[in-house]
């Protein structure tokens, strides 16, 4: 496993953000568009998730993105940030703030 300096660490603009809607990506089946509330902020990240959770369980979840991923273009979607998820043989979980917090809040 390579290591990271304190310094490329402290890049990362970790944030807390509500899911304000999650849809159906017109042009992938594994794939959904998420909406975020960043702050006062709105973003869209595209996200590999599909196959583990239902679009009414997303929205007004509250999840744990790096926020200043450069955007890039995923099968004709911007993608701008992405959401942190652990997985292992028996699936995939989003990583969420264990208390409430502002959407927003930064990760440190």
């Amino acid at each position: 496993m390579e290591t990271v300096t304190i310094n490329d660490f402290a890049k990362l603009d970790i944030r807390i953000a509500e899911i304000t809607a999650a849809e159906e990506h017109p042009n992938a089946d594994k794939l959904i568009l998420l909406k975020l509330k960043v702050g006062e902020e709105e973003k869209q990240i595209v996200a590999g998730i599909k196959k583990f959770y239902s679009f009414d369980e997303l929205v007004g979840k509250k999840i744990t993105i790096i926020n200043n991923l450069e955007p890039v273009e995923l099968r004709g979607e911007r993608s701008e940030g992405m959401l942190l998820a652990a997985s292992d043989d028996d699936g995939l979980t989003l990583v969420t703030p264990e208390k409430d917090i502002s959407c927003g809040a930064r990760v440190k």
